[in-house]
């Protein structure tokens, strides 16, 4: 399982309101995620409570493995 650490000070991110949120820094964040191959933004979808990304520019499945994640400040 992959762990939402805060870009600011590398502490656990916590889920709260649709954000992640820094409990140590105060600070909230929008995860994105980003295509390995063309670096374009992907759509994530989630069905049976596995979560899969696709990306729009390629038009095909990306592995969650290999895509880039970005936290942005809300």
């Amino acid at each position: 399982m992959s762990q939402n650490i805060c870009p600011s000070c590398s502490q656990e991110l916590e889920w709260q309101d649709g954000k992640y949120r820094c409990g140590q820094c105060s600070l909230t964040f929008i995860k994105t995620a980003f295509c390995p191959d063309c670096d374009a933004e992907l759509e994530k979808l989630q069905a049976c409570g596995a979560a899969s990304y696709f990306c729009n520019t390629c038009n095909e499945l990306k592995s969650k493995s290999r895509v880039r994640i970005q936290f942005d400040k809300a």
